[in-house]
């Protein structure tokens, strides 16, 4: 998975070695993994089902998940749309000093 995602761009943020390299695969991952959900379900059903022979029973359903996820991993328009929600959070945290998993979260009512 090649990342050629430099800021280009006039207005974008330079990104770091760690984030291009690093944080925006694993949103890529992530998102990867939500879009072909029903793969993974199934891949890993098929696990549980086969225990130890799971390397040769569910060689199919391994192939499916595979071919999935590469069909994202290198879609240039899924990396720009990850690299942009990645920049989206990078400047809400600046804004607010609170990360995205922590500003999803409802805030209690009563205190």
């Amino acid at each position: 998975m090649s990342l050629d995602m430099k800021a280009s761009k006039e207005g974008e943020p330079a990104l770091r070695h760690v984030e291009l390299d690093v944080l925006i695969p694993k949103l890529m991952r992530e998102k990867a993994r939500e879009r072909c959900a029903d793969k993974v379900e199934a891949f890993t059903h098929c696990c549980k089902e086969s225990g130890f022979l799971m390397v040769v029973k569910c060689q199919e359903q391994n192939a499916a998940l595979k071919e999935c996820l590469s069909m994202h991993y290198k879609d240039p328009e899924f990396q720009e749309e990850c690299k942009q929600q990645y920049v989206k959070e990078k400047e809400e945290y600046e804004k607010t000093g609170i990360p995205a998993k922590n500003r999803k979260q409802k805030l209690p009512t009563s205190m």
